[in-house]
């Protein structure tokens, strides 16, 4: 049996073979059986241990039980422990009278019968381990009723203390309880409140809303937030916002909790921190976007300069100089030859614009991968030679052909490998891998070369992003390469992704292409369009149209004049939508073209009054907003079609021949 299970029972006898013997008869009960020779040593005992239950023989040297048992009863802690008095010599009443007026529980006369003996002292045993253990749970009450009360005076100091407006509510929507907070900003005191509901406190446009709210948390246990308006006792509005949750017991609502924050302080700040907010990050933003300006002008600005020095100089030339005609050729060649690498580098740069702006457009055809892969391989196959770089090629065998843009998806391949080999050392290594499911092509470039910090990895991909743009960069570029890459694939239907273990750990970059797609242009959009690219070949005549143009730029307005005047048109000019709108009205123009983004009033608007005043002229939208949203509104709100600037003249007939052929 565990000790800690066991009680102690303590056995007194001045004869060894007396208490051998009671130890004989009582170790059956499987308890803790303390042994004592005299009354001194059975005191002493009683010191440091409670007894369930003392056998004292009374026929002691020295001090006897009697005046043992006297000395037990004036201590407090034993008072009322029970004692068997034992005795083998007398029987005289006088003697056992004077053992029971002592506290004794039984008097026992020696030879002891071992099952009276037994049955009694079983009995104090289960006595003392009841005892004990109300001891027990009385003391763990004790100690509950404690921090009970403790976490009580706590919740109401945390209550009355809290900056919340805390209040209960009885389903009736009666006041049950609201803390000290509640009473401080409402002015209300507990008498008030007797006679009020919820409904007193709410100011009148929000009562419905409140009431709202609290039927719906009575028929489920979640919180309800609310924004909501109380009112003080003097009148004053209090902006407020909380939550509601029903209390349930026995899966009945029995009270509504409310927990509600002042913000009317907050409110009547947020616009100006929102002002502020807004001028911070409009100045941050202004901030990086110089940076990026300034970093990106300094990288090409000597490209663009080289040629600009001969257009300028051969101009100047011609105009202040009566040049001879073979100098003058010269001139115009050079002028000629410089603008085109001028333009070769604007082109290059405006992939990415036209990608923002939606005006990339693919001419998807089936393209086969095996074919196409080798054709990138081979045209940088000599730079990688000239570093002693090893390009490896793994293809499937069964490629076979996917829908894509074969020019641009060779764009991206080779694009991706000149990166490689831009990045990778002497002697270093470019693998090419291709394969195909059933759903996508993936292409995956894998290089050894300088890696990609982690924490460069997520931007990679962004525009005029380099991870070193300084002036001592080993390695030129725009920034644009990876960025045209990922807008390319995506434009395809597909993805790119890149992973690198980190600098100086190599590169990979995967490009995954859906196998089945169809090409995602509109179908007006005129540089498509089949029947408009028969009508471009063609010369167009304008001959009896009125054209109506309305732009707020002169330059623009002059120059389509000149255009559509030369075609053999009645061009009319309007630099407004109020001028476009009173022109249409004196002389009912047979076309209207129309730029979107003009002051006081737009091309929608403008469209738009004329459709709910009854004008069915056939328009056209040309703008600068170019996005595939932007086609799409511009359609959506009446333009019988949308061209984006810079248009070429002859798209721009065509166009006007096409929409006028529609109208008849």
């Amino acid at each position: 049996m565990d000790d800690n299970a066991r009680v102690d029972i303590l056995l007194v006898d001045d004869r060894q073979e007396n208490l051998l013997a009671l130890e004989a008869i009582l170790e059956v009960l499987g308890q803790k059986l303390v042994k004592a020779r005299t009354g001194q040593e059975a005191l002493r005992c009683l010191l440091s241990q409670d007894f369930a239950v003392i056998l004292l023989d009374v026929q002691m040297p020295g001090m006897d039980g009697f005046e043992t048992a006297a000395l037990i009863r004036e201590r407090e802690r034993s008072r009322h422990t029970p004692i068997i008095f034992l005795s083998a010599f007398s029987t005289s009443e006088q003697f056992v009278f004077q053992g029971y007026s002592l506290g004794a529980v039984d008097y026992l006369l020696k030879p002891i019968n071992a099952e009276i003996l037994l049955s009694k002292v079983v009995v104090f045993v289960e006595l003392f381990r009841k005892t004990e253990e109300v001891k027990r749970q009385a003391s763990q009450l004790a100690v509950i009723n404690t921090e009970l009360k403790r976490s009580e005076n706590n919740l109401q100091d945390f209550l009355d203390n809290a900056n919340d407006l805390i209040e209960v509510l009885s389903l009736k929507g009666e006041f049950l309880y609201v803390n000290r907070i509640w009473i401080d900003t409402l002015g209300y005191n507990n008498e008030n409140l007797k006679a009020m509901t919820y409904l007193d406190v709410i100011h009148p446009d929000y009562r419905r809303q409140f009431d709202e709210a609290m039927q719906t948390v009575k028929s489920n246990r979640f919180n309800l937030t609310l924004e909501t308006v109380f009112l003080t006792r003097q009148g004053r509005e209090v902006f407020v916002e909380g939550s509601l949750n029903c209390r349930f017991e026995q899966g009945k609502p029995r009270a509504i909790r409310c927990i509600f924050h002042d913000v009317s302080e907050r409110k009547q700040a947020e616009k100006t921190h929102a002002q502020m907010l807004f001028e911070q990050i409009g100045r941050l933003q202004a901030e990086e976007a110089n940076r990026m300006k300034d970093e990106f002008i300094a990288m090409v600005s000597h490209e663009l300069r080289t040629p600009l020095n001969a257009l300028l100089g051969w101009s100047s030339l011609l105009r202040m100089r009566q040049l001879d005609s073979a100098t003058t050729k010269r001139a115009l060649e050079a002028i000629e030859r410089n603008a085109s690498l001028q333009a070769q580098v604007i082109d290059d740069l405006l992939d990415i614009s036209r990608i923002v702006t939606g005006k990339m457009h693919l001419s998807v055809t089936e393209v086969p991968l095996k074919e196409m892969v080798e054709v990138a391989l081979g045209s940088v196959r000599s730079n990688a030679e000239a570093k002693a770089i090893q390009l490896e090629m793994h293809l499937e065998p069964e490629l076979g052909s996917i829908l894509a843009d074969a020019n641009r998806l060779q764009q991206v391949i080779c694009n991706l490998l000149s990166n490689a080999i831009k990045f990778t050392p002497e002697e270093g290594k470019i693998t090419v891998a291709v394969k195909r499911d059933v759903t996508n092509a993936q292409i995956t470039i894998s290089d050894t070369g300088i890696g990609i910090n982690k924490e460069d990895l997520p931007y990679i991909f962004d525009r005029f992003r380099q991870v070193d743009s300084t002036y001592t960069r080993s390695q030129g570029g725009l920034g644009l390469g990876l960025a045209i890459v990922k807008n390319l694939v995506e434009l395809h239907g597909g993805r790119v992704e890149v992973q690198s273990p980190g600098r100086g750990s190599g590169a990979t970059f995967s490009v995954f292409l859906p196998v089945n797609q169809e090409a995602l242009l509109p179908s007006d959009v005129i540089e498509n369009n089949a029947e408009n690219n028969a009508m471009i070949e063609s010369e167009i005549c304008l001959k009896g149209l009125k054209i109506l143009i309305v732009d707020d730029q002169a330059d623009l307005r002059e120059y389509l004049f000149t255009l559509l005047g030369e075609m053999g048109a009645d061009v009319v000019l309007a630099e407004s939508a109020q001028e476009a709108f009173n022109l249409c009205q004196l002389q009912e123009p047979s076309v209207l073209i129309s730029d979107i983004g003009m002051p006081f009033e737009d091309g929608y608007q403008l469209i738009q009054r004329l459709r709910q005043n009854g004008y069915k002229l056939p328009t056209i939208a040309l703008t600068a907003y170019a996005r595939n949203e932007d086609y799409k509104r511009a359609l959506a709100m009446g333009y019988d079609m949308h061209l984006s600037k810079p248009i070429d003249p002859k798209t721009l007939t065509a166009a006007i021949a096409r929409i006028v052929e529609r109208s008849l």
